[in-house]
């Protein structure tokens, strides 16, 4: 094979890894691509020590090598989230699980009447699955700002059907108000 064919397969190898990756990722492969990303490293490395002349050849060879560089990389720190326990998808996996086993529901809280309450729930569990402190956030401080902004949004929007809603931005839970529909 010359140094044109190697390019192209090499390309086409880093394409079926990236792909293999992101459904390793994604629960649907069970084995991460070991072989193929052994594959690639050779690929990646076979012409690294020859001079390519081509200028086209050789631009293209140098961007799917910084290429790779970047998706091993990628790879690398999602996996070492996942042995961590810190990749967000397999957390939401995580918390799936828990709340569809049985022996969790038997023990699960009966659900909170007060608005504030669930709310408070809610954003305490928001800021453990995103790893962050639950030390500083108490019920009251929840209450607190429910009150602060329910007339403001009265007041923007003009009705006293007011909503509230915890959401992750960039990874930091918030309370969102909103008018009720």
């Amino acid at each position: 094979m010359g140094i044109p064919e190697d390019i192209h397969l090499f390309e086409q190898s880093l394409n079926e890894l990236v792909i293999k990756y992101e459904q390793y990722f994604l629960g649907i492969e069970k084995r991460e691509p070991l072989r193929l990303r052994e594959t690639v490293d050779r690929l990646a490395r076979k012409h690294s020590a020859v001079k390519i002349v081509n200028t086209m050849l050789n631009f293209k060879y140098t961007s799917l090598v910084s290429r790779y560089a970047s998706y091993r990389q990628y790879w690398d720190r999602i996996l070492r989230l996942m042995e961590e326990g810190k990749y967000s998808r397999d957390r939401f996996r995580m918390a799936i699980h828990e709340r569809s086993s049985p022996e969790v529901r038997q023990h699960e809280p009966p659900p909170p009447k007060d608005e504030a309450e669930e709310l408070y729930r809610q954003f305490v569990e928001a800021r453990r699955s995103c790893n962050l402190s639950t030390d500083k956030v108490s019920r009251d401080q929840v209450a607190a700002a429910i009150e602060r902004q329910k007339p403001v949004i009265k007041a923007k929007y003009g009705t006293d059907q007011v909503e509230f809603r915890v959401v992750v931005e960039d990874g930091v839970p918030k309370i969102k108000a909103r008018p009720r529909r």
